[in-house]
Formats: structure tokens, C-alpha cells, sequence
């Protein structure tokens, strides 16, 4: 056995202890990493579903050694909403950690159904959704989560449960309409096989009526029920006066269609039923795998935005009460438990901790939080419990707010599927008047092909695969970001952000941490520095610049009539007296010197200085951005001194200081003047206008939330490696759409002469373009495995 394999869990890959736990699968040994993964794989091997092992493709969740008390599941007010009653009990979708391939979705089907009381079970591995039907009176919900969470699933409350019955019973439809169509298909072209085969036209005819009128009956549910979506859509599009892909496809079918059963109830020469089947069975393949790839798009989001606890500790004056998540309000005081998910934003209390923000950002490793801190739902508090007092719940959260943008902008036409749209209309109006050339031409030398010729003009030439070929590419580049932790906010953002060649970045929050710390603090004269220091947190506290975090420190005064000056400070009042914070010739009319200041406009009273530290991977993020040719400038607003060292330190040697929010802007003006397709990258109020002018902007999820609404993507994780990673990604989406509409548009060019010259049958005419467009669409799925790093 690899040497490498020996040092990490048989279960779930992680690096083995000194003293591992052994279990048997099969007949061998295999080493494990703690009790909780040895029971696991313990009881995988007893329940003989051990084939689990040889089928997986990515190794198991680790298993918690305690999987978690889901008693609070069997409560009427957490099932309300998300349980339904169903003829054997109930029924219930759960959202799930841990599920990374098909296997882990066989091993939950075929776990789960061997637990008393299960009536039904459906895992999507490509969701991370797992459907659960049993009967209360058999067991209860909890025993059945126990399980689940014992082999590593970890589960979570699912929200839009009636959303997902209905793109359930969408997807089943779909499925019906395949199987209908693939059965009603293979009858029809079986059947018309024999006909074909009758070349020397010695069938009988009434044998040959007998094949066409089977032939017609298999093919009837093929056309009207698994082709009702295009019939349908050419409704639509005619009714708004834009004729479209289906607009040809249902013409063509319809016709292939009535034309047979004209012929069989006049005997004519031929019948084309088996192209009208083959046309709507290739299609629907086609429009199912881009559906696929549109759902696996979505999925990641999906999860982030419905994963979170059934219920939440509350404090109140008598102790502490369990109630459901949708019960807390804002101010109310919540206990999390280690291991447990945060309920809803809300300001850590009481001392620092640790959070998993994995499900929000992607990034595996815990986030360090301390008193003050924000916390946001779905993240999970590790090795310490955490108190919080709630912020914001429900709807309002960050993470609800943030999908919310995406799910608008993903309902939203970007430029280029708008462009394939144009096309594809002038083309199916174009393709009409040539087919009814064709067939005028050939009615003139051979009547008896002229339709069938037509025919195979109309369907060969169907632009089915330039309207795939845009849509498949951006939702497939869209679910790779948000793997990513990169959320698009614009709908042209990936398009715009993949003709990039020079990048604006922000300071504070964006190339640092955003978390400054007071370095040095001295009150003028004999002022009391503690309370000056007081002061400034009070001025910073409701100004939404990171810098309010090198202030707050314990309790502070209330500031009122607090106005932020973008690029120069804050003012405000604190115990009925105006202050100013912020640069010295603000402050107090001195001269800058990259220090903070405060005083009332005219006078000192204590000057601070602040240092932000680095992001651990800012200058590789630099390095990363200028290999792929993207030209760096470092604008802030920031002292001099400060700004030259950051820029040194991550290798920009275009930079400037002392930029206001005017400067900055004025700043990508020119570039862009100068041709230049600018990308800038920020998260403060001061960085709103950047990020608006720039041709495409990238907001830090941290940031204040004008910077989201200015984006065109938001980073919703810390690492900024992602953004050169998102760059090599929209190019590579670039190149596989331009790869995609070159492949449909040659495809269409080159099979209509042929079709034409009558060389092409209407079945081979359906299949070509069927084979057309499940290449577009098995390119664009591509980008799902886009490498890292480089375009």
C-alpha cells in the first residue's frame, strides 16, 4: 500500500494520531484516526456496504465521536414549515455536510433505508440535499439524524422547502418527458427501420399501413407530451413576436409530424415520423444535461443560503430556553455551543473564539473572533461555546442579503447570452425563407424529396446550440465560483472581468486584514489619554471603516451627528462637544503625517498611529494578478509613509496616498481614457464610487454594504488568492464560449448546404443537431473542473 495513504484516516483522509485506531474491512486492517470514524467504518462494514469504500471518489466527513443530540428535530414547531404529511407519515429535505461524491449519496440511500420507521430516501450528491420520508409512530426524526450524522453527514434545516418540492417535481417532469420519449423512439425508429429496409418496395401495403400507423401511434405521446416545452415556447415567442429556437424546433416537428400522417392516410412514398422523435429525444437530452449543469451552478449557493440550526439557546431572566430559530429577534442573547451553528449575526460576548467559516467562504481553516467581533449565521462555533447578542436574523442576515444579489443577478440576461439570443432570432427567420427556397427549388426538379428536403434544412440547421452554448458556459462558471467562495453580483460581471488588464486596489481591508491595531497613542499637553482614546472609539464606532476596530476597547461614550468625510476622517458629537478624528489637516488644521489626529477643527488633543498587517497571501495575490497580465495600482487614503511600505511590501510600484474617494475615481477615469478595461477591488464606504466607475469591481465581504451594491463581485472569504483565481476562471469561461458559438455557428453554416443538396435524411439531420449541442453543453461542464491559479 502507498506509504502516503498509510499516514492518513482509511475514512476520512485526515493525518493520523500516534496511537490510531484499527478496524478490519474486508481482510485487511485499516488504520483510523479517531473512535468516531472506527464506528463509522465499523458499521458500514457490518451493514455490508462496505462497496462504499471501492466506489468513492473523494474521502468520507471525519465523524464527530459524539454525532450530536437531534431530539429538538421531533418538536411540531421546528418541523412546521419544512415537514409535509405524506400517505406513509411524513417527510422532511435536509441540507448536509460532508457529501462530496455519488457514493457518499449510495451510502446515505442504502444507510438510512435499513432504519426502522424509513418509508423513502433520495440523496443528491450534486445539492448536498438529502429527502427523508418515515412514520412518526414507527421512530422518531431524531433517530434517523443520529445515523446520518454517525456516518459523518452532518445534517442542517433545509429553508425553501415549497421552492424545492416544486424544482423537484420540475425535474421529475423533465425526466417523465425523457422516458417517454426515449421509449416512444426507439419504438418509432425500430418500426421505421423496417420500412427503410423495404428497397425494393416489395412490402405489401397494407404491411407498410400497418408499420406506419404503429409508427404513428408511439410517436403521437412523443410530440405532444415530451415535446409540449417547445411546443409551448414557440407560443410564447410568437406571441411576443420573437420567434426563437423553439419556434423552429416545434415547426419543425409539427411538421415532420402531420406530413407523415397526411402521407399514411393517403399512402404516400414516405413518412418521417422517426425524425420528429429523434428531434424531440435529442433535445430533451440536451436541454437536461444544461439543466444539470445550471443546477450544480446553483447548488453551492443553495446550500449557503438554507443550512442553519433548527433552534437556538436563548438567554431570558430566568435562565435560558430553547426556541426556534425564527423565534429570535434583534438584541436577543444567544448561547452556541462548540460544535454547534451560528443562528444569526450577532457581536461575539464575553471572550474570543474560534469560527468555521467553511460553509460561508470555503476556507477550511478557523477564523479567530474576539470580543466585539461579528458573527454570521452558518458558521459553526469550534472548541469553546460563544455567547452573541443578535444583530440580525432571518432574511436580514449577510449571507441572506448577499444571496439574495446573486440569485438577481443570475435571473438577470447577461450581454452575451442577450447577443446568442439576437442571433439565434435572425437566424431562425433567415432559416425559414431558406428552407422555403429549398423547397420551391427542389419542387421544380423532384417534387417528391422538395418536402423532405425542406424538412432537413429546417432541422439540421436548428440554432439550438447557440442558444446553449452562452448560458451552459456562464452557470457552470458561476457554481466554480461559488466553490470559491466568489459570489457574482452584475450580470455581465464574469464577461467584463475576463477583459481586465489593469487591477486598482485598495488598502485598508483589502491588501491588510482590516484589523488595525493601535501601535502607539499620545494625548497632547496633559490630556487624559484613556479618555481621548474613548472618545475616538465612540467617533469611530458608527463610521464603518475598519479602523473602528483599533479603538473598541470596552465600553465607549455615544457619539451623536456623526458624519463620515471619505479620505479625511469622521466627526461627531461626544458629550455635547464636537470632535474631529481623522487626518491632522481635518482634525485640527495641522499638517499630515500619516498619523490620526484628534481634535475640534482648530486644536489637537491626542495623536494615534495604526498599523494593519498584511494579508498572508497579499503579495502572491499581486505576483498572481501581474502574471496573468493585469498591471497593479495601490490607491489610498492612507499617509504616505504607510502606503509606500505596503506597496513595497507586496511588490506594486505604481501607487498613490492621500486619496479621496474624488481621487481614486478620477484616477480610473484616466486609465480607462487611456483604453484600459479597469478591475478595481475594495470594502469601505470611500470605495463605493471606485467600484461603481470601474469597468468591473470585486467588493470584500467583510466591507461596509455600499461597497456590495457597487460590486460586481463580492470575496466572501479572506483569501485573496481568489481574485487572480476568478480572473483565470472568467477567461477560461471566455475561451470556452468563444470555442462553443465558433463550433455552432460552422456547425450551422457547414450542415446547411449539405442539407440543401439533399444529402442529409431528417433523422440524420435530428441527430447531427443534437450531437451539436450536447458538445456545446459538455464543453461549457467543463469549466466545473477549471485548474487554479493560471488561465
Amino acid at each position: 500500500m502507498n506509504r502516503a495513504l498509510e499516514l492518513r484516516c482509511f475514512h476520512c483522509g485526515e493525518p493520523l494520531p500516534a496511537d490510531p485506531v484499527r478496524v478490519r474491512i474486508g481482510d485487511q486492517e485499516r488504520l483510523v484516526c479517531c473512535t468516531g470514524c472506527g464506528a463509522a467504518a465499523n458499521w458500514i462494514r457490518d451493514a455490508g456496504l462496505a462497496d462504499y469504500y471501492t466506489l468513492r471518489q473523494a474521502d468520507g466527513a471525519r465523524v464527530d465521536i459524539a454525532p450530536g443530540d437531534y431530539r429538538a428535530w421531533d418538536r411540531g414547531d421546528v418541523q412546521a414549515g419544512h415537514a409535509v404529511a405524506t400517505p406513509e407519515g411524513r417527510e422532511i429535505t435536509v441540507v448536509v455536510e460532508g457529501m462530496r461524491c455519488a457514493a457518499c449519496a449510495w451510502l446515505i440511500d442504502h444507510a438510512l433505508r435499513r432504519e426502522p420507521g424509513v418509508c423513502d430516501v433520495s440523496a443528491n450528491a450534486v445539492t448536498g440535499r438529502v429527502r427523508i420520508g418515515w412514520n412518526p409512530a414507527a421512530t422518531p426524526l431524531s433517530n434517523v439524524l443520529t445515523r446520518l450524522a454517525s456516518l459523518g453527514y452532518r445534517p442542517h434545516l433545509a429553508q425553501g422547502e415549497a421552492a424545492e418540492r416544486e424544482r423537484r417535481r420540475e425535474r421529475n417532469r423533465l425526466i417523465a418527458r425523457l422516458g417517454v420519449a426515449a421509449l416512444g423512439a426507439t419504438q418509432a425508429m425500430m418500426f421505421a427501420e423496417a420500412l427503410y429496409l423495404d428497397t425494393a418496395n416489395e412490402m405489401a401495403p397494407a404491411t407498410r399501413d400497418f408499420f406506419r400507423w404503429i409508427t404513428f401511434l408511439v410517436s403521437t405521446p412523443v410530440v405532444f407530451f415530451s415535446g409540449w416545452p417547445f411546443l409551448t415556447g414557440m407560443l410564447a415567442e410568437l406571441r411576443h413576436r420573437r420567434p426563437g429556437m423553439d419556434t423552429l424546433v416545434a415547426t419543425s416537428v409539427l411538421l415532420a409530424y402531420f406530413a407523415s400522417l397526411v402521407e399514411t392516410l393517403r399512402g404516400g412514398a414516405h413518412v418521417w415520423y422517426d425524425a420528429a422523435v429523434m428531434f424531440v429525444l435529442f433535445l430533451l437530452a440536451a436541454r437536461f444535461l444544461e439543466r444539470m449543469a445550471r443546477r450544480q451552478a446553483s447548488a453551492q449557493l443553495d446550500t449557503l443560503a438554507r443550512a442553519q440550526p433548527a433552534l437556538a439557546w436563548r438567554e431570558t431572566a430566568a435562565g435560558r430556553e430553547q426556541v426556534p430559530v425564527a423565534a429570535l429577534a434583534a438584541g436577543d442573547v444567544v448561547q452556541v455551543a462548540a460544535g454547534d451553528t451560528v443562528p444569526a449575526d450577532g457581536e461575539l460576548l464575553d471572550r474570543a473564539a474560534a469560527m468555521d467559516e467553511s460553509l460561508l467562504t470555503g476556507e477550511s481553516v478557523p477564523v479567530p473572533k474576539a470580543a466585539g467581533d461579528t458573527l454570521y449565521a452558518g458558521s459553526t462555533c469550534r472548541e469553546a461555546a460563544a455567547r452573541l447578542r443578535v444583530t440580525r436574523t432571518g432574511s436580514d442576515t449577510r449571507l441572506s442579503q448577499l444571496t439574495r444579489a446573486v440569485e438577481q443577478a443570475q435571473a438577470q440576461r447577461p450581454r452575451l447570452a442577450r447577443f446568442a439570443d439576437e442571433v439565434a432570432m435572425r437566424f431562425v427567420v433567415a432559416l425559414f425563407i431558406a428552407a422555403g427556397l429549398v423547397f420551391w427549388a427542389w419542387w421544380q426538379v423532384e417534387p417528391a424529396r422538395a418536402f423532405e428536403i425542406a424538412l432537413a434544412v429546417l432541422v439540421v440547421s436548428c440554432p439550438c446550440a447557440l442558444s446553449l452554448a452562452v448560458p451552459a458556459a456562464l452557470a457552470t462558471s458561476h457554481g466554480a465560483l461559488a466553490k470559491r467562495g466568489v459570489l457574482a453580483l452584475g450580470a455581465d460581471a464574469l464577461e467584463t472581468l475576463a477583459q481586465a488588464d489593469t487591477v486598482v486596489l485598495d488598502k485598508t481591508g483589502t491588501l491588510t486584514l482590516g484589523r488595525p491595531r493601535l501601535v502607539r497613542a499620545e494625548a497632547m499637553g496633559d490630556g487624559d489619554l484613556p479618555a481621548l482614546q474613548r472618545i475616538a472609539a465612540a467617533l469611530e464606532a458608527n463610521a464603518g471603516h475598519p479602523l473602528a476596530a483599533a479603538f473598541a476597547d470596552g465600553a465607549v461614550p455615544v457619539a451623536t451627528n456623526v458624519v463620515a468625510a471619505p479620505g479625511r476622517g469622521v466627526s461627531g458629537v461626544v458629550d455635547g462637544r464636537e470632535w474631529r478624528l481623522g487626518r491632522a489637516e481635518f482634525a485640527c488644521g495641522g499638517t499630515d503625517d500619516g498619523a490620526l489626529w484628534l481634535g475640534d477643527g482648530a486644536r489637537a488633543f491626542a495623536r494615534f498611529e495604526v498599523a494593519d498587517p498584511l494579508r498572508p497571501d497579499a503579495r502572491e495575490a499581486v505576483a498572481a494578478l501581474r502574471a496573468l497580465g493585469l498591471a497593479p495600482h495601490l490607491l489610498s487614503g492612507d499617509g504616505q509613509a504607510t502606503v509606500a511600505t505596503v506597496a513595497a511590501e507586496v511588490g506594486i510600484t505604481d501607487f498613490h496616498a492621500r486619496q479621496s474617494p474624488e481621487d481614486k475615481l478620477a484616477a480610473v477615469r484616466a486609465l480607462q481614457a487611456e483604453g484600459h478595461r479597469v478591475l478595481a477591488v475594495g470594502d469601505g464606504i470611500n470605495d463605493a464610487p471606485v467600484l461603481a466607475g470601474a469597468d468591473v469591481s470585486v467588493a470584500m465581504a467583510a466591507g461596509a454594504p455600499l461597497a456590495h451594491r457597487s460590486a460586481g463581485l463580492v470575496l466572501a472569504g479572506s483569501a485573496l488568492m481568489r481574485l487572480p483565481e476568478s480572473v483565470a476562471l472568467a477567461r477560461r469561461c471566455r475561451r470556452i464560449i468563444h470555442q462553443n458559438l465558433g463550433w455552432a455557428l460552422a456547425y450551422n453554416l457547414l450542415a446547411l448546404p449539405f442539407a440543401a443538396l439533399g444529402w442529409v435524411t431528417p433523422g440524420l439531420a435530428a441527430l447531427g443537431m443534437a450531437a451539436s449541442s450536447l458538445v456545446v453543453t459538455a464543453n461549457a461542464l467543463r469549466l466545473g473542473r477549471a485548474p487554479r491559479g493560471n488561465p
